[in-house]
């Protein structure tokens, strides 16, 4: 097979096994596209030019730090962290305001700004769906927890009484959750916040 028809997955594995040409051979296959998303929503060269810059530079981290682990879905990876640094970007730009419940479940912030303009309702659509995928992932009765507190607006004890289970429990159940949907957020590299 010829170097240049290698799948992304090759290439990765041996970029991280340090042939920097490898790491050249993914650019090259994919700037094209890349760069065509991020001008087609930062609509000026330099900022794109600085976005893709930093884009390759998350990627060039994570596979050295031997954290990439997207399973021959390369494209799709890249192009999430050039969506979450093109995220950020309006993030900073517009300085949206979060508030936070308090620390325990900070996790959840909600966007304060009621004059959404359209950056910051991109912003707050991919969070609310990054939001619940991961929810989606957790355990049935941690879906369920949150979705009665933080959806449904009940009290811990609510919950205890219409589950038939303790307040700790309940509190747990919540704790878990939280615990458990950071560890994902970590891993994919999910920015919700500030």
């Amino acid at each position: 097979m010829a170097k240049e028809t290698l799948p992304d997955a090759v290439l990765v594995s041996e970029y991280a096994s340090g042939n920097e040409w490898a790491l050249a051979q993914l650019i090259e296959r994919h700037k094209s596209r890349i760069y065509s998303f991020i001008f087609s929503k930062i609509k000026d060269r330099d900022l794109s030019d600085d976005i893709f810059q930093e884009t390759f530079i998350k990627v060039i981290n994570t596979i050295k730090k031997q954290n990439y682990n997207e399973e021959g879905k390369f494209l799709p990876w890249v192009m999430r962290i050039s969506h979450n640094l093109i995220i950020d970007h309006f993030r900073k730009q517009n300085k949206v305001t979060f508030q936070r419940d308090h620390e325990e479940f900070s996790i959840f912030s909600r966007i304060l700004d009621t004059g959404l303009n359209i950056e910051n309702q991109l912003i707050s659509n991919q969070i609310e769906d990054d939001l619940h995928c991961l929810i989606a992932k957790l355990p049935q009765d941690q879906q369920e927890i949150i979705r009665l507190r933080l959806y449904d607006d009940l009290s811990f004890k609510e919950i205890a009484e219409m589950n038939n289970i303790s307040i700790n429990t309940a509190l747990g159940r919540m704790r878990y959750a939280i615990i458990n949907l950071r560890k994902m957020i970590d891993k994919k590299q999910i920015i919700l916040n500030d």
